[in-house]
């Protein structure tokens, strides 16, 4: 049972934190495939092979920036686990560039496979696997962030976006 003053809509969707992230886009894109099967009936569209040269290429530089972000995290031996406290604040390699590398790998690697699969219904659920991590999944993750390194966070976060 939900406490009443955690009823709100935002508060809700933050038990859904025990889903691992990448397992959200994974479910993400499942979903996607259900809509394409539904409107299509072959779950992928005709078209041509350059496409899908071009979708490995694109699932691949996600892929190696994700790796790359969660690589750091592992070697600073800190969390990748939304709301648990970091033990490091990484603010090197690609989260120079952006205080999310990972999810944004995820979501250039998305955009790949749906590539490679010629699969168009998938990308249209993105946006929605999105907005869940930004308005759900990194509140969460700032807020532990800013109550254990306090100013050092809020310096980084006025230096690096969010996203890109």
């Amino acid at each position: 049972m939900i406490p009443l003053e955690d009823q709100s809509p935002r508060n809700i969707f933050r038990y859904l934190l025990v889903v691992p992230v990448p397992w959200v886009f994974v479910l993400g894109y499942l979903v996607g495939v259900a809509l394409e099967f539904a409107f299509f009936r072959k779950g992928s569209l005709d078209g041509p092979e350059w496409v899908v040269r071009a979708g490995v290429g694109v699932f691949v530089a996600g892929a190696a920036l994700a790796a790359w972000g969660w690589i750091i995290f592992y070697k600073a031996r800190t969390t990748t686990v939304p709301g648990e406290a970091s033990s490091t604040l990484v603010t090197h390699g690609p989260y120079r560039a952006t205080r999310n590398p990972m999810y944004v790998g995820l979501s250039i690697a998305y955009l790949g496979e749906a590539g490679i699969l010629k699969q168009v219904a998938p990308v249209a659920m993105l946006p929605l696997v999105i907005a869940y991590l930004n308005w759900i999944v990194i509140p969460t993750e700032e807020a532990r962030l800013q109550q254990v390194f306090g100013d050092a966070y809020q310096n980084y976060r006025s230096r690096v976006r969010r996203w890109l």
